[in-house]
Formats: structure tokens, C-alpha cells, sequence
């Protein structure tokens, strides 16, 4: 029972640090400064006083791979350039990307539930949700499809011989029509 109390501690600690992170990671972004420096300068208001440890680990992870997850966003979502998306879904999805790409210890669908949360919450559209989801299976999906190439030694350049990104190259580019074929296709697959 007592772990079952510690595991739901550090579930919310999380939750709230990554709530966090995309405060600090917005604000890097509307202030145009690196994250660390936001960190540092303490630019960033947080709820409860200052970071954890997680959040500034998220923060700054994301800092230093940024063109690798901008990368990746960019390759699942061919009708949309990473710039236009809206700030806060491109913050999340950063966010989202990072753990996923470089966060062993967190499962691919608790970092995707949890980004999908946190565009119900600070979303500035009404299908952030979808949207952020939609990319973030892509994401899941390709790196799925990388673990299966890697597993059996071949090497993985493209997503799931062309189903990951094929579909999404012919989403149109506006918000509202941009999420929901991306969510249809992940339920097909």
C-alpha cells in the first residue's frame, strides 16, 4: 500500500512539474531567450514557489535538442511548419517529444495522456487536444517502427515504410481540419 502512495506522489509531482516546464518553455519562447536563461533570471512565475528538479530537467532538455524534436515534429506533421503551430501546442509538443525521445523511465502513453492534459488545460485552441495528440502517436508510431527495424538490424530512415507520414501529407493546413484526420488515421492503425 505504501508504494501504491509514493507511485500516485511522484505520478502528481510530475503532472505538476511538466505543467511547469511548458510555463518556463512559453515564456522562453514569448520573451525570444533561452530556457536557462528564463531559469536562471527566474523569469518564469511558478505556481508553488520553484521548480523541481524534473521540471528544469524537461526544460533544459528540451533547450539542448531542440533540433532534433523540432526535427521530428516536422517530419509527422508535413502540412504544418513547427513555427506555425500555435505556441503553447508547439510548447507541449517539445515538451511531449523530448520525454519521449530521451525519458526512458516514463511510457510513451503516459508522456502522450500527459501532454494531451496539458492541452485540454492551457491549449489555445479547441482541438489542441487532438492536434497534440494526433502528432505525438506519429511520433510514437515512428519510433516504434525505428525499435522494430533496430530489433531485427536494419537501419530505420524512414517511419513505417511510409504509413506514418503518408497519411498526414495530405491533411489540409488549417486548425480546425488539421487534428482530426491525424486522430482518425491513429485509430485505424
Amino acid at each position: 500500500k505504501g508504494s501504491q502512495v509514493t507511485m500516485s506522489a511522484k505520478r502528481h509531482e510530475r503532472t505538476f512539474a511538466r505543467r511547469c516546464a511548458v510555463q518556463v518553455l512559453y515564456t522562453s519562447e514569448i520573451q525570444n531567450l533561452a530556457p536557462s536563461v528564463v531559469l536562471e533570471q527566474g523569469l518564469c512565475l511558478v505556481e508553488d514557489g520553484s521548480l523541481s528538479d524534473y521540471a528544469v530537467m524537461l526544460a533544459k532538455g528540451v533547450e539542448s535538442h531542440r533540433a532534433d524534436i523540432d526535427s521530428r515534429l516536422a517530419s509527422v506533421s508535413e502540412n504544418w511548419s513547427v513555427e506555425r503551430m500555435p505556441i503553447v501546442d508547439r510548447m507541449i509538443l517539445r515538451l511531449a517529444a523530448f520525454e519521449m525521445l530521451y525519458c526512458d523511465q516514463v511510457p510513451v502513453s503516459v508522456t502522450i495522456n500527459e501532454a494531451v492534459e496539458l492541452a485540454k488545460g492551457f491549449g489555445g485552441e479547441d482541438d489542441s487536444p487532438r492536434f497534440v495528440n494526433g502528432v505525438l502517436g506519429q511520433i510514437a508510431r515512428s519510433l516504434e517502427a525505428e525499435g522494430a527495424a533496430d530489433a531485427v538490424g536494419s537501419p530505420a530512415e524512414e517511419p513505417a515504410a511510409g504509413d506514418a507520414g503518408g497519411g498526414t501529407g495530405d491533411r489540409p493546413a488549417s486548425d480546425a481540419d488539421g487534428a482530426a484526420p491525424m486522430a482518425a488515421e491513429g485509430s485505424e492503425a
